[in-house]
């Protein structure tokens, strides 16, 4: 088993030894003691291969748009094994993507139609910045 510090970790999960520490006081990542006891100041915290996993899987929650207060769900259901409520979460994901696709699509199609009307003229003000303005 690998024992990094906090900087091996850091690397580990491809992210800053802030963004560790961050998680660690939002209560996604334990705070390891340090080697000799809290009041040895000397000691080196050490971070096993089930730190990597866990800060893999925030990063990869993250990623799929989950909030730091859904992501802490999911470790704490990934503990009881509540299929159900996960998968409530991974719906309720799924929906705001779907919103956020619609809209997405809504401005691609707003632009795709400005650029047309750029496109066709040459005089008066051009359509696109003109709708910026107007916003």
């Amino acid at each position: 088993m690998a024992v990094l510090t906090i900087a091996g970790l850091a690397r580990a999960g491809n992210v800053g030894v802030e963004t560790v520490r961050y998680y660690q006081r939002r209560g996604l990542l334990q705070t390891p003691d340090r080697p000799g006891g809290a009041g040895h100041a000397g000691g080196v915290r050490r971070y096993a291969e089930e730190d990597v996993r866990r800060l893999r899987f925030i990063r990869s929650g993250q990623a799929a748009g989950f909030t730091l207060e859904q992501i802490a769900e999911l470790l704490a259901l990934d503990a009881t094994d509540d299929r159900a409520r996960a998968r409530a979460l991974a719906h309720e994901r799924i929906a705001a993507l779907d919103l956020k696709i619609a809209e997405l699509e809504e401005a691609r199609a707003s632009l795709l139609r400005l650029a047309r009307e750029c496109a066709d003229g040459s005089d008066g003000p051009c359509p696109i910045l003109a709708s910026f303005e107007h916003s």
